[in-house]
This record gives structure tokens, C-alpha cells and sequence, in this order.
């Protein structure tokens, strides 16, 4: 149900821009943090298969500990970050991109993927207004952004972040928010096995891996929060954008064949696009095939 009142609504697109930039700035930790707990992890298993001693990974606040703590910090000298030097994008341009402490520079992308987050964030709610599949949308549009960032970073979409999706996706579709309950349960399963079928196909082809299992369950969570009805649509912008782009990296980057290009973020556009956007696209479609 959305919230009618005007004042509210006239104020929802501004909050969603502070509220935006703020999960914007955790999400910056998120995309630091998760792939070195993720390491982490790694090393542990491997080291107890092979009977090592090891530290083990501190595992407290239901494992989100990693997140909170320890506090910001310098990664050239150690200087704490203070409040005031972490404000969304504007304590970065009052300090110039520049650490207060050592004036190491600070990386352009923390105040772009804040200032994105807060963009995205009033699109989303400027679509749906302040109600349940507005909500919903903010969480997939911003795990959206982090699995991006880290794909580019590590190639590879965190089980963390796309497994919980798939779930949000299908309970807020119990009472048909974006879809159907049947579509979306089957919207899951197609996306997933879909490209986990591509992914084989390939492989006995060509004897390697196309994609990662991420990919999988990144398609998934569309499936589970959009139906599969517009699955097609999402792997098709997906597949064209994405091999625009790496032919592009070819020709005019000269970058190896052999070096794989993240599929994530191809996803995550089209997932976006299509989340915003799907249902005209595919009229639009139908009806100049003269099929709607």
C-alpha cells in the first residue's frame, strides 16, 4: 500500500537521496570487507584440510562482525576516520580526495559509488513510491551495486548477497508485489538453471568455463523478484551489452581473449533496467511484432 499523503510523498524522493548515500558509504565497506572475509574463510578450510594451525576468522553478530569493526581507518597511515571526514561524497570533496592525516589520495570511486547509490535510490522510489515493492526494489538496487563493484574488483558474485535476494525476491512476491508467486518460484529455477545449461554447454565445447556459479544465482534473483516472464529480456540486453563492450576492450584496448571480462555487472544493469522498465519494454516489443 502506498503512502498518500503529499507532503510525504513531495519529501520521499529527497529522503531516498540522503538514505541513498548513506547505504551508499556501507556499501563502500561492504565491497572492501566482504571479499578479504571471504579470503579469509578460504585460507581457514584450506588450512584445516590440511592440518595447519591457524588463526581462526572471528565469527560474532551472526558473522556480520567484519563489518563494523574494526572502525575506518587510512589504509596508508592508520589515521582514524572521523565523523565528520565521512560524510557521503562531501568529505571527500572538502578534503580534496586526500587523507586529512598523510594526504595519501583517497580512491574517486568511495564518492561514486555513494553519489550512484543516492542517484539510483531516488529513481527507484520516484518508480514505486514509498510502498512494499519500493522497499524491495532499494534492497535489490543496492546489493546490486555492491555485487557490481566486487565482480569488477574479484569476479566473483558473494553467496552472501545473492542467496538472501533470491529469497526477498520471492516472499515479497507472496502477495504478487512485482509478479505472481508461481512465476516468480519458476522465474528462479529458470534463471538459475538457464545459464547453469549455457555454462555446460560451453564447457563441453570449448573444455572451459564460460561463467562463474554467480552469474547463476545473480539470474535468479531476477527470476525470484520479476518473473521469468522477462528473464529473456534480462539476458538479452545482458549478452548484447556485454559483448559490445568486450569486443570494444578488444579493438581498442588490445585485451587478451584469454582474460575473462565479470558478466555481473551486465547482469546487474539489465536486472535494473528490467526492474524499472521491463513490463513497457516487452509491449513495446509485442506490439511492433504485431503480437500485442
Amino acid at each position: 500500500m502506498a503512502i498518500a499523503d503529499p507532503t510525504v510523498t513531495a519529501l520521499a524522493p529527497f529522503a531516498a537521496l540522503l538514505l541513498g548515500l548513506v547505504v551508499g558509504s556501507f556499501l563502500n565497506v561492504v565491497i572492501l570487507r566482504l571479499p578479504r572475509r571471504m579470503h579469509a574463510e578460504l585460507a581457514e578450510s584450506c588450512a584445516d584440510l590440511r592440518d595447519e594451525a591457524i588463526e581462526p576468522v572471528p565469527n560474532r553478530l551472526f558473522g556480520l562482525d567484519y563489518l563494523i569493526s574494526p572502525p575506518s581507518t587510512c589504509p596508508n597511515c592508520g589515521h582514524a576516520i572521523r565523523a565528520w571526514e565521512n560524510v557521503p561524497v562531501l568529505s571527500w570533496l572538502l578534503l580534496r580526495g586526500r587523507c586529512s592525516n598523510c594526504k595519501n589520495p583517497i580512491s574517486i570511486r568511495y564518492p561514486i559509488v555513494e553519489a550512484v547509490t543516492g542517484a539510483l535510490s531516488v529513481l527507484v522510489i520516484w518508480q514505486f513510491g514509498i510502498t512494499l515493492a519500493g522497499v524491495a526494489a532499494l534492497l535489490l538496487v543496492w546489493a546490486l551495486i555492491a555485487l557490481t563493484v566486487i565482480d569488477i574488483d574479484e569476479q566473483l558474485l558473494p553467496d552472501q548477497l545473492t542467496l538472501p535476494m533470491v529469497w526477498v525476491g520471492l516472499m515479497v512476491n507472496i502477495n504478487g508485489t512485482f509478479t505472481d508467486l508461481t512465476s516468480a518460484v519458476i522465474g528462479a529455477a529458470a534463471g538459475y538453471l538457464s545459464l547453469w545449461l549455457v555454462f555446460q554447454l560451453f564447457r563441453l565445447l570449448t573444455g572451459r568455463e564460460g561463467m562463474g556459479y554467480g552469474d547463476f544465482k545473480l539470474l535468479a534473483v531476477f527470476g525470484a523478484f520479476l518473473g521469468w516472464q522477462l528473464l529473456p529480456l534480462v539476458i538479452l540486453m545482458s549478452s548484447l551489452v556485454g559483448a559490445v563492450v568486450g569486443i570494444g576492450l578488444i579493438v581498442l584496448r588490445g585485451r587478451d581473449r584469454q582474460v575473462p571480462i565479470p558478466f555481473g555487472p551486465y547482469l546487474a544493469a539489465a536486472g535494473f533496467v528490467a526492474l524499472l522498465w521491463g513490463e513497457q519494454i516487452n509491449r513495446s516489443y509485442l506490439q511492433l511484432a504485431g503480437l500485442g
